[in-house]
């Protein structure tokens, strides 16, 4: 069978603990295991991660971008989700 029968994997690296998974890109491969091997190999090759999350692109859900305004706008109605009620005091820093 040829590469482009094989499943197409998302490939997400954790830099350093305590920091979000990031997309890195995507590889080929028969199953989860070859497939972080892979991305191990690809992605990593200069120690860059941590931790790598591997899923089959298949399985990814998203949503519509001709919906976005449907999907999105109504939160900018709602604007106690946004914490500028709030004050900061200045020994706390950057934020």
């Amino acid at each position: 069978m040829s590469e482009k029968e094989m499943p197409l994997w998302e490939v997400f690296i954790r830099p350093r603990n305590g920091l979000a998974h990031k997309h890195a890109g995507s590889v080929h491969a028969w199953d989860a295991e070859m497939a972080l091997q892979a991305a191990r190999d690809v992605y990593t090759r200069r120690g860059e991660g941590t931790s790598i999350w591997v899923v089959q692109s298949a399985q990814i859900v998203a949503s519509d971008p001709n919906a976005a305004e449907e999907l999105f706008d109504p939160t900018a109605d709602k604007i106690y989700r946004h914490p500028t009620f709030y004050k900061i005091p200045e020994e706390v820093g950057h934020m």
